[in-house]
């Protein structure tokens, strides 16, 4: 691929690290207290999401039904990726000996752009669930909701792999990124890979987009209805109001996490004079950066479940505590009934 690693496989590039610098970067306990804080988090949310489950409304139940999608995905890209990269922290191996063939490159490559695009994804759903939950109610079945949301997440999960898979079939390669502890897409000038990291910058910031444009429609829609004219009994339920605090924790954590990564991708690949020499090497710099980014972004994994452990209704009442916990009758959808049936 690149002329002077001809005897390298196609997943390795020129890197000039020694393996002093290697052990200076890489901390093993760090990377290993990471994903095991994180998989914690995800494990105590999913438990949570599990009692929450029951008992609740066909809008709710299809809510935490995303969110489940959303918690297990964290949680298996942080066992997944966190197991090949802790590994490589404490062994400290040449990767070059242990995966010739580059077959662990790539599958590592694969699913970081996996778990990495389907956590915006997920989010880009919920906002479009909650949307046509609160603006258009009659629009979606009352019936199935949770297997429609069941169905969504598979879709979202079908898709990312599939991108995932992209560089496999020839648009974009998988290489080996600095320290050399993980395997990600190539910020080079060849046109496979520009376009790879152009697509997955664009559909990651598209989601986040999206996700904002919808949310800030459906938050304007709960405060004219909540802050309108009409009566108690008119406004919308508590639960309505916990569901988009929690979608708007997740949407804001989401965009400070991926956003840099995405733009610095989209930058770089686009950058003239390029920012990867003929030979395959980025400057000290940029490779950093990239490092940098990346560690940004995968605090997302982490942060996701915290957005729904501490933003339910149990925790905001201790600091709000004008929230009731009663309904307060039959949040939107009734509304609508009621002020169809008038006219």
């Amino acid at each position: 691929m690149w002329p002077n690693a001809s005897s390298l496989g196609p997943c390795f590039r020129p890197m000039n690290i020694t393996l002093e610098e290697r052990r200076l970067i890489a901390s093993p306990w760090f990377a290993a207290s990471f994903c095991l804080v994180g998989l914690a988090s995800n494990l105590l949310a999913l438990s949570v999401l599990m009692g929450a489950r029951q008992g609740s409304s066909q809008s709710r139940s299809s809510f935490l039904t995303f969110l489940c999608g959303l918690v297990l995905t964290d949680f298996m890209g942080l066992l997944v990726t966190g197991a090949i990269v802790v590994t490589q922290h404490f062994v400290l191996f040449e990767w070059q000996a242990v995966d010739p063939g580059c077959s662990l490159c790539h599958f590592m490559g694969v699913i970081m752009v996996f778990f990495g695009l389907c956590p915006l994804l997920l989010g880009a759903a919920m906002a479009s669930e909650r949307f046509l939950g609160i603006t258009r109610p009659f629009s979606r079945p009352a019936t199935a909701s949770q297997r429609r949301a069941w169905t969504t997440v598979g879709l979202v999960w079908a898709s990312a792999l599939a991108l995932g898979l992209l560089p496999l079939l020839g648009v974009g390669h998988y290489t080996v990124q600095y320290p050399g502890s993980w395997c990600f897409l190539t910020l080079g000038t060849d046109p496979g890979d520009v376009a790879f990291g152009l697509l997955f910058a664009l559909l990651g910031s598209v989601s986040v987009g999206m996700s904002f444009l919808l949310n800030t429609i459906s938050v304007a829609t709960l405060c004219h209805v909540y802050h309108g004219q009409a009566t108690a009994q008119q406004r919308p339920r508590d639960c309505e109001v916990e569901m988009m605090v929690q979608l708007m924790g997740i949407m804001v954590v989401a965009s400070i996490c991926w956003m840099p990564l995405l733009v610095f991708i989209a930058q770089t690949v686009l950058q003239s004079p390029p920012a990867m020499s003929p030979t395959g090497q980025l400057s000290r710099l940029t490779e950093r950066q990239l490092l940098i980014y990346l560690r940004v972004a995968t605090w997302n994994q982490i942060l996701d479940p915290w957005v729904y452990i501490l933003f339910r209704r149990a925790v905001i009442q201790r600091f709000y505590p004008r929230l009731s916990t009663r309904s307060r009758s039959l949040s939107l959808q009734p509304q609508l009934t009621r002020r169809s049936t008038i006219h």
